[in-house]
């Protein structure tokens, strides 16, 4: 059995996957209760697990968490939404056309490395302190890793499929439309995936400045005044909505690309 669990690529009976990860989960609460409620830490570095499910509460209840949230989230799905309109077929382009490939690659490369958080004067500068700026932060914190990304998926179809098409006929365009792209999508939606769970990663950051609303902008507000039950109840929340856009698109690919797993692909 251990050897079996051990394999690589062995799939696992999917009882066992699940409680191996909620196992985890309850370690890390143990191991948070046990410092915590013992007084090994201070409640203003680490509050308990009470103390944090209680604000909480009170914040859905009595405060405007609900209407954080989904200031929040409007933001977030905006700003990915817009890169991914651009970088999805720019990066199919660039992973089909090597000219394309030569004369974006470079430049998305280049910027890429630059950090989100540093256009943020420019981007007061440029379009001030409205929505537009904070998902236009989101947007570049998410842009070019996608289309980078969406190139590499688009550039590992095989040539096989390329060159039998053009023998049996094929036009140019087809061999986009119905070769490259249904090949490339398992590989987009995957990509999506990954990039939306960034695209939260940067929400903080996107609401640090000139922001009014939001979970970042509790999480700030909370950081002042020192209440680190409230922060901890923000990245939680963060983190919630991350996993749950996360399973979302799970069950699309499992939805619209159930042949790979019957081809173990």
């Amino acid at each position: 059995m251990l050897g079996k669990l051990l394999t690589p690529n062995k799939d696992i009976p999917k009882s066992l996957y699940s409680s191996v990860g909620i196992i985890t989960f309850l370690i890390v609460l143990g191991i948070w209760a046990g410092i915590t409620y013992t007084g090994l830490v201070n409640p203003l570095f680490l509050p308990t697990p009470t103390a944090v499910l209680t604000t909480g509460i009170d914040l859905f209840t009595n405060g405007n968490l609900l209407s954080d949230i989904g200031i929040s989230f409007s933001r977030v799905l905006v700003g990915f939404l817009v890169a991914a309109l651009i970088g999805v077929p720019l990066g199919i382009l660039m992973g089909s056309l090597k000219i394309m490939q030569g004369a974006f690659e470079p430049l998305i490369g280049f910027i890429r490395y630059m950090p989100a958080s540093a256009f943020i004067p420019l981007l007061i500068l440029w379009i001030g302190l409205g929505e537009t700026q904070k998902m236009s932060v989101i947007f570049l914190g998410t842009f070019f890793q996608l289309t980078l990304m969406i190139m590499d998926v688009t550039k590992n179809v095989h040539n096989d499929l390329i060159d039998v098409s053009y023998t049996l006929g094929a036009s140019k365009l087809q061999v986009f439309t119905r070769v490259i792209l249904p090949a490339t999508m398992p590989g987009i939606v995957d990509t999506l995936r990954i990039t939306f769970g960034w695209a939260w990663t940067y929400l903080v950051v996107a609401e640090i400045v000139g922001a009014s609303s939001g979970i970042g902008y509790m999480i700030m507000q909370a950081s002042r005044f020192l209440q680190p039950d409230k922060i901890i109840v923000g990245i939680l929340i963060i983190g919630l909505l991350g996993l749950l856009t996360d399973l979302i698109f799970k069950w699309i690919y499992r939805k619209s690309f159930s042949w790979m797993r019957k081809e173990g692909l």
